[in-house]
């Protein structure tokens, strides 16, 4: 099992304050895949105030990836950032915030790798799992997938995956779960 020493806290919080991450991928392993996506929305007093988004250039996206995301190998030599650049305009954007995400461990920990193995840098904010959330709140769901939330909560389905859809989404299912978390604690 891999060591990210310096990797913030999962936190069970009702935040006003935020920043939603999602990333798209090549793969499911941080330590062979890349990241394609990145996205991101701040929120403050529980409202979406800024958003990034931003495609990064892959070896190749992949028949897989494209059929999930849409994304192609011509539209990331199109618009496809150098992951340096972006991994830093990402940080400048994620400040101090804590991060909130869907199975947010997956995200974390690819941008974490990436960010050590190029930067030199460590993403050590804490962070808040929708998934984890989830699980915790209505534990009586068969499933926690982001699609699975969507629908208990009758939120708009989601049209497209990719990052910035899924951060909006994820919002809107984290908006919900602070509800419930609200009503339990009373």
């Amino acid at each position: 099992m891999y060591i990210r020493s310096y990797k913030g806290n999962s936190l069970i919080e009702n935040l006003s304050n935020y920043t939603v991450l999602d990333i798209e991928t090549t793969s499911l392993d941080s330590r062979d895949g890349e990241i394609l996506e990145i996205s991101a929305l701040k929120v403050r007093n529980k409202k979406i105030v800024a958003e990034f988004s931003k495609l990064i250039k892959v070896t190749e996206v992949g028949e897989f990836t494209t059929h999930l995301t849409g994304i192609t190998d011509e539209e990331m030599s199109k618009y496809g950032e150098d992951i340096d650049f972006v991994l830093t305009e990402f940080l400048a954007f994620l400040g101090n915030d804590i991060i909130v995400g869907h199975n947010i461990n997956f995200d974390i920990n690819f941008i974490y790798d990436n960010l050590e193995k190029r930067l030199g840098l460590y993403l050590d904010n804490d962070f808040v799992d929708t998934l984890r959330l989830s699980r915790m709140l209505l534990s009586f769901l068969p499933r926690h997938r982001l699609d699975d939330l969507i629908s208990y909560f009758n939120l708009e389905t989601r049209n497209e995956h990719r990052a910035l859809n899924d951060c909006i989404l994820t919002n809107q299912v984290y908006l919900k779960l602070c509800d419930l978390l609200v009503k339990m604690t009373n």
